[in-house]
């Protein structure tokens, strides 16, 4: 017998609605993997008080002279690529709440927690350029664009067809257990970024306790997937969430790697700065994804 679930769902057979919701989603999470490396790369060339008011950039919506700077450019194609990913996330959620007899239950949910982050999102955006990027608005901002990023990619999972098989409990709590601390281990990073801490403490060695906070994290980071893939091998689960275990295991030691090169080289290499987030957030994705379908297994669910 199967047992109930939070995303218990059984469309009708004829439905295609399900199916091009999910891959607007798909499409909304690629845009925001995108806006997340363009965010990054501002913050690393400086270019986040590029455009001195908010929210347009210079007075105009198209500032066009001042478009050849091009730190002027990244912090205004962040802000329209922003602005594009938040109109889609609207449209999503009305599309979902429209549609709703045709979609999971918890699908609409999900999709208006999305848009109410997309908004948060924007407010903190506004904020960081007001005051001036100060590091708690900087951080908060990241944290939110983490969370929007692993909603989206919880939709896009629990709504698919896989092939499920029987595991225990343990798996979906070691999935979540290594995301919430990934997830924090992410939020101490986007501190040490927001602060400068690893330039501060490199050359007038302040701000090192928030920089060693960062470097402890990655022990806990390390033993928690450790834990997740052995768990996921010893139970014979599924190939997919086979994959899934390993994938992570493989981000982790990138991004401990890009870490790594990142403080020998002093953040001098822009693009390892911009790996290194990014991974992050992949690596988080990767553990949501994990989570959902070991979840999924646990409670023998068709969804």
């Amino acid at each position: 017998m199967q047992s109930e679930s939070i995303f218990a769902y059984s469309p009708p057979e004829s439905s295609k609605v399900a199916v091009w919701m999910r891959r607007f989603v798909w499409k909304i999470i690629v845009a925001t993997v995108a806006l997340m490396i363009v965010g990054s790369s501002t913050r690393v060339m400086n270019a986040g008080l590029a455009c001195p008011d908010w929210p347009l950039c210079y007075g105009q919506l198209l500032p066009s002279k001042y478009l050849l700077n091009f730190q002027v450019f990244l912090e205004w194609f962040h802000r329209i690529d922003a602005a594009l990913i938040g109109l889609s996330t609207l449209t999503l959620a009305g599309l979902s709440w429209f549609y709703r007899k045709e979609l999971p239950v918890w699908f609409p949910i999900l999709s208006s927690i999305a848009l109410g982050l997309i908004i948060w999102q924007g407010v903190l955006g506004g904020l960081t350029v007001t005051q001036l990027l100060r590091f708690d608005i900087v951080t908060a901002h990241l944290g939110t664009a983490l969370l929007f990023l692993t909603t989206l990619v919880a939709m896009v999972v629990a709504s698919g067809e896989y092939q499920l098989q029987k595991t225990s409990k343990s798996l979906y709590w070691s999935g979540l257990f290594a995301t919430l601390v990934i997830y924090t281990q992410s939020i101490l990073g986007g501190l040490v970024a927001s602060r400068w801490a690893l330039h501060q403490c490199l050359n007038n060695s302040k701000l090192c306790q928030v920089m060693n906070n960062h470097f402890l994290g990655v022990l806990p980071s390390v033993l928690a997937i450790l834990i997740l893939v052995v768990l996921c091998f010893r139970q014979d689960c599924a190939a997919l969430l086979q994959k899934l275990a390993l994938a992570t295991m493989a981000l982790l030691v990138i991004q401990i790697l890009l870490g790594v090169a990142t403080m020998r080289l002093h953040l001098q290499v822009e693009i390892l700065t911009v790996a290194h987030h990014t991974v992050a957030a992949l690596l988080l994705s990767f553990l949501v994804a994990f989570s959902i379908l070991a979840y999924r297994n646990a409670s023998e669910v068709k969804i």
